[in-house]
């Protein structure tokens, strides 16, 4: 017998099922269902595969960044750039120098690109005023002096009592630097120390023509000691 009440129907002696239930047992089977599926080899994952579950790919390792002949970028710049600066840096040196009366050798840096090596240079009067000078490392000729406009009293100051105190002189730091490992000089700076009780240092980069490694190292501008060694061969 079945009667009505309130617009629903239901057999009489038997609670009424509601809508709400009956689509949860709907969903409860449908999982039933997948999970009950396995693959070929019965290990359950021929479901996941059939949802779109898919295992996450290898993230790739940044390995260093190699020429054919076994250089890095750093090396083959090095052997491109090196051999063809026919103008050693003291030469480059004393023209700088020369561009500025009264002045000494502050810095001097081998430059690219290959086709136009230039030795880039600062050099300073004892006020410690300093002046770029680039010189074609091919010619030998200097470009003229340029006075550094970003200088204050306390900048002058500061490299004044630097070059004060540097009784070593950049030729004897980088003679120094090359009796140690021979090779070609590419720059020499001179530089605050902080762990050498505030003498001043020059840092002398070599670079070795069987390898095209570079090595600097750091040399106490007063006696010559040689205080760090490192070698890049990035």
């Amino acid at each position: 017998m079945i009667t009505k009440r309130n617009g629903s129907a239901s057999r009489q002696g038997r609670p009424p099922v509601s809508r709400g239930t009956g689509l949860l047992c709907a969903a409860v089977a449908a999982g039933a269902l997948l999970t009950g599926c396995g693959d070929d080899n019965g290990n359950g994952n021929d479901g996941a595969a059939k949802t779109g579950t898919a295992e996450a790919a290898p993230v790739p390792t940044a390995t260093p960044t190699t020429s054919p002949g076994g250089l890095t970028d750093d090396q083959v710049e090095r052997k491109a750039l090196v051999p063809k600066a026919k103008v050693g840096y003291e030469d480059a040196l004393r023209t700088a120098v020369a561009e500025v009366p009264k002045s000494k050798p502050v810095s001097i840096e081998l430059k690219g690109p290959a086709d136009k090596p230039t030795w880039e240079t600062e050099v300073a009067t004892t006020d410690g005023a300093a002046h770029t000078v680039r010189v074609d490392a091919v010619s030998g000729k200097a470009g003229g002096a340029q006075a550094k406009k970003d200088q204050d009293a306390d900048d002058k100051r500061e490299l004044a009592d630097r070059l004060g105190k540097a009784t070593v002189t950049a030729q004897q730091a980088a003679e120094t630097a090359t009796g140690k490992t021979k090779g070609t000089v590419t720059s020499v700076e001179l530089e605050d120390s902080d762990s050498n009780g505030g003498a001043p240092k020059w840092s002398v980069d070599v670079v070795t023509t069987d390898n095209w490694n570079k090595t600097t190292f750091d040399v106490d501008a007063t006696n010559r000691k040689i205080l760090r060694e490192h070698v890049d061969k990035d």
